[in-house]
């Protein structure tokens, strides 16, 4: 497989995150990170994966970010080099919770192991 696709994601990701910052809307504030971007292999659409520090937020603010694509899109295009700019799409990203949320069992877990073992 060519190292070409990586390579447009890993640009994607790195564009788009500094350009959300820039969006006026107001739903689209706090701290909001792009953490994965999937570009098809057409680079005719690109799925953008946005997480936010906020979770209970979240929904509003892919809402922003939606109703904002264009914006994002032309001023991505501007700031790539290939032919064609992706059609973007936001989709809410909770794998920092979810992670948060195993460690904080894992670590209650351990905690209730130890004081078991104790007695």
């Amino acid at each position: 497989m060519s190292s070409r696709l990586p390579r447009l994601n890993e640009e994607l990701l790195e564009k788009l995150s500094a350009l959300i910052k820039t969006v006026n809307d107001p739903r689209v504030r706090g701290m909001v990170s792009v953490t994965r971007v999937e570009a098809t292999s057409d680079l005719r659409h690109a799925k953008v994966f946005v997480s936010a520090l906020e979770q209970e937020k979240l929904p509003e603010i892919i809402a922003g970010l939606r109703s904002a694509s264009g914006y994002l899109r032309r001023e991505l295009g501007r700031m790539l080099t290939h032919r064609s700019t992706p059609q973007l799409s936001f989709e809410p990203d909770y794998s920092i919770s979810h992670g948060a949320k195993i460690s904080g069992i894992l670590s209650h877990l351990e905690i209730k192991q130890a004081e078991d073992g104790d007695e």
